[in-house]
């Protein structure tokens, strides 16, 4: 064939066209079928395929999860009841309402009888969470270090468990403390005093007539208050 046979190829009459043209324009319609085909149907219905196989991973992964869950479920649910019963111990060996006027007598005599200055201590309202109430009490005292190492080693061995957590609480030589010279009829400061001042905090647990009073004023009309964790108990356990 020649060069200008093709160029006088009728493209109306495709039927008269020499044998190898036909050849090559067939081939060349199947190339473009084939691509078209690719781009049009397989690439899409491929990348939909990953997306389904990676879905499909990640459910693998959630049932297995799962059902490692629902295997488990017994010895989950004996460690929460163990859990339970081990904050119901804890709670109860925090001081009650009732004792804890008692309790903070008590806390003030500990730092006396250790030789400690008590120049303030004034407890204030108290804070109810969840299921206890917090106590704050605004202090300053003045004593040795040992003196100190003493009242927190009394306040340890007191009947019931007393958490003393500190809240913007400095300990500070006595001769740089604000406001640090002796008061009137007061031994002048030893060598060696500090100043501990600030706000502690300490807790009591809230009897059911509280936690009862605190579901139904913070429950929505018509519903049921969650009942807490036990707490009650008798006091010096």
């Amino acid at each position: 064939m020649k060069l200008s046979d093709i160029n006088n190829l009728d493209a109306k009459n495709y039927g008269s066209w020499p044998m190898p043209v036909k050849f090559v324009s067939a081939l060349l319609l199947f190339i473009v079928v084939l691509v078209a085909g690719y781009f049009m149907k397989i690439k899409p219905a491929n990348d939909e395929l990953d997306v389904l196989r990676a879905k499909e991973q990640e459910l693998v992964g959630v049932f297995t999860e799962k059902q490692g869950k629902v295997v488990n479920l017994e010895e989950y649910k004996k460690q929460l009841e163990e859990m339970r019963e081990l904050l119901r111990q804890m709670i109860r060996q925090l001081p009650s309402k009732t004792e804890m006027p008692d309790l903070l007598i008590d806390i003030s005599q500990t730092a006396l009888s250790a030789g400690i200055d008590n120049e303030l201590f004034e407890p204030g309202p108290e804070v109810a969470k969840e299921f206890y109430a917090e106590k704050p009490i605004t202090l300053r005292m003045k004593g040795t270090y040992h003196q100190f190492g003493a009242f927190v080693s009394g306040v340890a061995s007191l009947p019931r468990v007393v958490i003393l957590t500190m809240h913007d609480v400095s300990l500070t030589p006595s001769d740089k403390a604000p406001g640090s010279a002796a008061r009137p009829g007061s031994p002048p400061l030893a060598s060696g005093t500090l100043v501990l001042e600030g706000t502690v905090k300490t807790y009591r647990y809230l009897d059911d007539e509280e936690l009862s009073s605190m579901n139904a004023a913070s429950s929505p009309a018509g519903t049921q208050p969650v009942a807490p964790p036990a707490a009650s108990a008798t006091p010096g356990s």
